[in-house]
């Protein structure tokens, strides 16, 4: 059995970029494992879900160890830095955040748990951290150069599949009718790579239950009605059930792990 390293940026990320990867590697038997560069304190609750003095770091970190149970990982690491905030935002500066980390001694940090479970695969994001976030964009460079001082022999780029994304919503849009139907919200970023970017997806929608599991474990920053749990089954299982990653560079073919070429399909 192999292992997979997952390194995300704040908590609850995971859930919706990797759990189904996740997810169907520990149903198989292999090791998983969760990193997260921060706790996610910049993040906007629920409201009304925080108690009186409760730390936002403190719920989102103990949400984690839910999601972890849901998904099947066995360990969850944090790198210890402090949430950016969005692009641009004052808290892009503060000196302890994770956007203003040197990437040599993040990825060290990074480095040392990867020594530990010599995992087969790291998860990170594109190189636009999927949608511009600064937090995100550092997952990728520190991830990167942490999978380079440690050989990780593959480093998987999570990211969104636009193209796929924009047919589907182009499908719901014209197939759905009616004042109950579900709409996807219209404020959307742009996000994710054009599908001739990526290379390989993983098919997890035996897993969408276990996917969203994890999403509801982060109860503090997606409610009942958030736009995504809202989704009609057969629609999370479309949707959500397909997750995309780019291999760069790709595996040496005379060494290539069983856990990657068991669960990473190529897109051509």
């Amino acid at each position: 059995m192999g292992t997979i390293v997952s390194f995300h940026a704040h908590p609850d990320d995971e859930s919706i970029s990797a759990a189904g990867t996740l997810a169907r590697a520990a149903a198989a038997g292999h090791r998983v494992v969760l990193v997260f560069a921060t706790r996610g304190e910049l993040g906007e609750p629920v409201p009304g879900v925080l108690m009186p003095g409760e730390q936002l770091s403190v719920r989102r970190s103990a949400e984690c160890y839910v999601s972890a149970d849901a998904i099947g990982a066995k360990r969850v690491e944090f790198l210890g830095y402090t949430d950016s905030g969005m692009m641009g935002e004052p808290s892009n500066e503060v000196p302890f955040c994770f956007w203003q980390a040197r990437v040599e001694h993040a990825a060290k940090r990074l480095a040392v748990i990867l020594d530990e479970e010599e995992p087969d695969v790291l998860t990170v994001y594109d190189d636009n951290g999927g949608y511009g976030h600064p937090d995100h964009i550092q997952v990728h460079r520190v991830g990167r150069r942490a999978a380079e001082l440690s050989a990780v022999p593959v480093l998987a780029q999570g990211t969104v599949n636009r193209d796929w994304m924009l047919r589907g919503m182009k499908g719901v849009t014209e197939t759905t009718q009616g004042p109950d139907a579900w709409k996807p919200p219209e404020d959307l970023p742009e996000i994710g790579k054009p599908e001739a970017e990526i290379t390989h997806r993983v098919d997890a929608v035996d897993f969408v239950e276990q996917k969203k599991a994890s999403m509801r474990a982060h109860a503090s920053q997606m409610g009942p009605e958030h736009f995504m749990l809202t989704m009609p089954d057969p629609m999370f299982a479309l949707g959500m059930g397909t997750e995309f990653y780019i291999v760069d560079p790709p595996p040496n073919p005379a060494s290539v792990p069983e856990l990657f070429e068991e669960m990473f399909t190529p897109l051509r």
